[in-house]
């Protein structure tokens, strides 16, 4: 099996670009549904130790199943197979015009993926033969409940949004849970946002109206002021390694994102535009932890299920940091991977794959 590794922003992304057969499906959602259900033990290989680590992402390139698509891809991370990710995309895009998978053009190439989502377009800024930069367009996103109340264990009341940017998002400000968005406050921040994220989703559960099986949220943005005039806010998104009860946050472990997020930077999109403050085509300036920039632009708006939506666009820069061969011994005695405490948290290993499918 060969895969390309790369990062997006500084987020990590794994591209698996050969050695694995097609599996059967009508369309990218089914073949991820395959995979989590008769071949799980792939994403687990290739994610836990010796071969991953809590902040690794997995990417399966794919034939499509619409036509007008160049490939397919199915998304794997820690604890679920998201339906879409806006660094594993940029990380696709950037690993396909690497390998000559899809016809390269310069200075732009352009061609559409498919994602278990939906179709995603994408247009690459090329020299030489790399991709320089990878503009995308995400599926149709929305604000699903602005300023909703929680109680969270430890921290009181928060208020906070919940939106679908690809994946469904519970938004908190940092501003009064008194954190400044700085790498040193990496586990406060995760803990802050597992914890928001289990109060949410208990206590204001969320699910797509076009796909009763996503429920959420599953995932967890902290945001506050950026660093510079650079970019117009910053993000932490907290990403899941783990759980043992949604009802007891202290089970709970994660890490955050160590890019801007695009689906997150999707989801923030959708609530200022709900929210009257963020207009059709202006630029957004979304900040990482890492002080990294991805800039979104809200290009149409849409409907979801008779659901105010907008679709939004994404532009960041992926880069390739290595080609593996990987392989499997027979006579190995963690086939699929394994997690220890000291850097996996409490949590032993991933819930259930297919629990939000």
């Amino acid at each position: 099996m060969i895969a390309i590794d790369a990062h997006a922003g500084g987020e990590p992304g794994r591209v698996i670009v050969s050695g694995v057969e097609d599996v059967p499906g009508a369309t990218m959602f089914e073949k991820m549904r395959h995979i989590a259900t008769c071949h799980d033990d792939l994403r687990l290989r290739m994610l836990r130790e010796p071969r991953g680590y809590p902040a690794a992402n997995c990417n399966l390139v794919l034939p499509p199943t619409d036509p007008t698509a160049a490939a397919g891809f199915v998304i794997m991370e820690q604890v679920e197979y998201p339906l879409m990710s806006g660094t594993n995309t940029i990380c696709v895009a950037t690993v396909l015009i690497d390998q000559g998978m899809v016809e390269v053009k310069e200075p732009v190439t352009s061609f559409t993926l498919e994602t278990p989502a939906g179709l995603v377009h994408a247009k690459a800024h090329v020299v030489g033969g790399r991709a320089r930069g990878v503009t995308f367009e995400n599926v149709p996103c929305f604000a699903m409940q602005l300023d909703a109340p929680v109680e969270v264990p430890g921290l009181g009341t928060v208020s906070v949004d919940l939106a679908y940017g690809g994946m469904i998002y519970v938004i908190a400000d940092v501003a009064a849970l008194g954190l400044h968005l700085t790498p040193d406050e990496a586990r406060d921040l995760v803990r802050v946002g597992e914890c928001i994220k289990a109060a949410a989703r208990e206590q204001v559960p969320q699910c797509h109206p076009e796909r009763p099986e996503l429920v959420g949220p599953t995932i967890a943005c902290l945001v506050g002021p950026a660093s510079g005039p650079h970019a117009d806010r910053r993000n932490a998104v907290v990403v899941s390694t783990g759980a043992l009860d949604w009802r007891q946050p202290d089970t709970w472990t994660g890490v955050l994102d160590r890019s801007p997020c695009g689906t997150g930077t999707c989801a923030q999109m959708a609530v200022l535009h709900a929210r009257g403050q963020l207009p059709l085509d202006h630029d957004f300036r979304s900040e990482g932890i890492l002080g990294t920039v991805f800039t979104g632009r809200l290009v149409a708006e849409a409907r979801v299920a008779g659901h105010p939506a907008v679709v939004p666009t994404i532009t960041g820069t992926a880069w390739v940091t290595g080609h593996t061969r990987f392989v499997l011994d027979p006579e190995d005695p963690f086939p699929a991977g394994f997690t220890i405490g000291d850097i996996w948290g409490a949590g032993t290993g991933p819930r259930a794959p297919m629990d939000n499918l």
